[in-house]
This record gives structure tokens, C-alpha cells and sequence, in this order.
């Protein structure tokens, strides 16, 4: 409805005072029904206004309004799921580290005044190279220098295996221990004639940051002999720590 009719059919409404037979909600009701020229509505829709007090046009607003609304809504909830799903695949990456590798016998050499091919003896202390890898899920060992770098914080378990056998009558004589940053944390060692094969295991779990360096080092003037494939280096992640 036009608003010139409107303002015109409300002036004669103030201008007649009370009627009784009618009241002014129901003349503007028959007034806009009968109504000729142009709508913006249906003539159902102007109905809709005053007999249900709301118009569908007017509604449809509402609805665009909803609409719009709840396509901002589906969109900063595609965003948090996006988010959440980056957040859940960094989650489970962090759950995919562990490594095996053993020692390579190629890098045992004749040891002097005896028939036994051993890793060492050495002045220094020797980080030891495990260069034999069967595992590394994650890419955190390094083969070439022995060295475990953390690619996420977490909590890690290792274990180490150390073997050496000498010729009758010699002597084992030796000392691994598990290195952190530098550090020690734990060590096996063998020093009598009475064998002449020897092994131990020893697992350990630590706390670890991002970037931290886990190895086994060999003591200076100990030695490996015979057989350097059964000493293996392993390890792997418990659980990653999220928000660090």
C-alpha cells in the first residue's frame, strides 16, 4: 500500500472520532483490502498484517537476516573444525616417532696382539655410531652421527642393548652409557676375564623438548668386540606434549 492512502484514510480516522460500529484497525483493514493500485504484497500478505499481526514480506526479511546469520555462523565453524583438524593432525604426528638401528660390524677393526675385531679402544669417549637402521618413523635418528634429535616434546622411552665376545682368555672391558644434551643418565659396563661373551639391557623413559640430542657413547679405553650387530639402539614416543 502507497503511504499517501495510508496518511489519508488515518487522517479521516481522526477526523470521524469513535465509531462504534467499526473500530480503526478494522477500517484500515477493509481500506487496504480494497485497495486498487499497486502492492508491494499479495493481498493475502496485507491480510497476513492484521489478522495474523505479522507480514510475510516483513518476515522475509527476518529470514534473510537469519540466513545471513547462520552462513556466519557455518563459516566460523568450518574455520574452528579446519583449526581443530590442523591441531589433531599435529596431535598424531606427534605420536609417529621411533627408531631401531644396530651397529654396522664393517666398522670393527683388528684389535692389536689378538684375533678379535672390535669398536675401539679410543682416548676419548665415542659417541657410537648405530648405523644399521631398520625404523626411523619421524626421521628423528640420525645414522651417520647416532644421534636422537626430539622433533617434538614428550615423553620418550629408550633402551639400549650392548654385547661383546673376545677370544678365550681375554678380556671384556666395557662401558655404554645413554647420553641427554651431554648429560649421563644411564650406563652398563663389564670389566672381568671371567667371560668371554657378556650383554646387557637397560631402558630408560625421559622428559624430552623439541630439538633435545639422545646417544650411547663409548668410555674411553673400553672396547666392543665380535658380533656389533647385537648391539642395538632404540626408542620412541609415549605421548607428545601439545602445548609446548
Amino acid at each position: 500500500m502507497g503511504v499517501l492512502p495510508l496518511l489519508l484514510l488515518s487522517g479521516s480516522l481522526f477526523l470521524c472520532g469513535h465509531v462504534e460500529a467499526q473500530t480503526a484497525a478494522e477500517m484500515l483493514k477493509d481500506a487496504a483490502l480494497q485497495w486498487k493500485g499497486p502492492l508491494t504484497c499479495e493481498k493475502w500478505d496485507c491480510n497476513c498484517t492484521f489478522n495474523r499481526q505479522r507480514s510475510c514480506c516483513c518476515a522475509a526479511n527476518d529470514m534473510h537476516q537469519i540466513e545471513e546469520e547462520t552462513f556466519t555462523r557455518i563459516k566460523n565453524l568450518w574455520h574452528k573444525i579446519n583449526t581443530l583438524n590442523n591441531r589433531v593432525q599435529a596431535f598424531t604426528d606427534g605420536f609417529k616417532v621411533a627408531f631401531k638401528a644396530s651397529m654396522d660390524p664393517s666398522i670393527a677393526i683388528l684389535a692389536p696382539g689378538s684375533t678379535d675385531y672390535c669398536f675401539g679402544p679410543f682416548n676419548a669417549n665415542m659417541p657410537i655410531p648405530y648405523a644399521s637402521v631398520t625404523l626411523n618413523t619421524g626421521n628423528g635418528y640420525n645414522p651417520s652421527l647416532g644421534v636422537f634429535t626430539a622433533p617434538a616434546p614428550g615423553t620418550y622411552v629408550f633402551s639400549f642393548t650392548v654385547y661383546s665376545s673376545v677370544e678365550q682368555n681375554g678380556r671384556l672391558y666395557h662401558k655404554v652409557q645413554l647420553m641427554k644434551n651431554g648429560v649421563i643418565v644411564v650406563g652398563v659396563w663389564e670389566n672381568n676375564r671371567e667371560d668371554s661373551e657378556d650383554s646387557a639391557t637397560q631402558v630408560v623413559a625421559l622428559e624430552l623438548l623439541r630439538g633435545d640430542q639422545v646417544y650411547l657413547e663409548l668410555m674411553s679405553g673400553r672396547k666392543l668386540c665380535t658380533s656389533l650387530n647385537y648391539n642395538i639402539f632404540t626408542g620412541y614416543i609415549v605421548y607428545p606434549y601439545i602445548n609446548q
